[in-house]
């Protein structure tokens, strides 16, 4: 009897998750707590998986007293941040977006993904965007030499051909690229440990090099 309640219980929370498959929960009551901007007020969201939602548990002072709303999901592909990009960054009305995205997609935590898929969903976000007023910025993938939940599947080569398609796509569109990965990368084409100790996920030190880099792009985009 006791395995058979386990197993309920197992089966109603798998199901649960699978409902809300892109976890629009995660920030739904904050949203609604932030509310709209005020009267001259520079809103950024930082749209991503756990390289965004890392950055504000690593280095938070990134975003103390500024206008800037973390919308990170560790583990999130493209398809799962273009179903929550109306709510977590379109109804908050920002006046810039940061998006990065595409690291989880080849590692293929939701599924297979061609790159042209990713950068597709990618373009999607991005309009979504400029239809609704808010100015872009399409962050290059970091580095990967190698995935620790995932390894072999040398991701290095379509990080790199990945973000050439979102350097292009940017400058045909106006939006504004974002180079992370030629400020971090390695001789290897990944991310040396002292940027990132699992070689992904950045380090304090890893985030001091991005910081200026997404500080300089939004001034940008605002055109300042």
């Amino acid at each position: 009897m006791r395995s058979i309640v386990v197993l309920i219980t197992f089966l109603m929370m798998t199901s649960s998750q699978a409902q809300d498959w892109a976890n629009l929960q995660q920030f739904r009551a904050d949203n609604d707590k932030i509310g709209l901007p005020e009267e001259g007020e520079d809103r950024v969201v930082f749209m991503g998986n756990s390289i965004t939602i890392g950055w504000i548990n690593t280095v938070p002072e990134f975003f103390e007293g500024k206008p800037y709303i973390n919308r990170g999901i560790s583990g999130q592909t493209t398809p799962q941040m273009l179903l929550r990009f109306r709510q977590d960054v379109i109804a908050l009305q920002p006046k810039v977006v940061v998006i990065l995205a595409g690291t989880n997609d080849i590692a293929g935590n939701t599924g297979p993904s061609t790159l042209e898929m990713i950068a597709d969903n990618i373009k999607s976000m991005a309009e979504l965007a400029d239809a609704n007023g808010i100015k872009v910025v399409i962050s290059s993938v970091l580095p990967a030499y190698d995935y620790p939940w995932k390894p072999g599947l040398e991701p290095s080569k379509k990080i790199i051909d990945l973000n050439i398609m979102l350097k292009e796509y940017a400058e045909n569109k106006g939006h504004i690229y974002l180079d992370y990965f030629s400020a971090m990368v390695d001789e290897r084409n990944g991310l040396p440990k002292k940027y990132a100790l699992d070689e992904v996920h950045p380090t304090k030190l890893g985030y001091e090099v991005m910081a200026p880099l997404a500080e300089a792009a939004i001034a940008k985009a605002m055109g300042k």
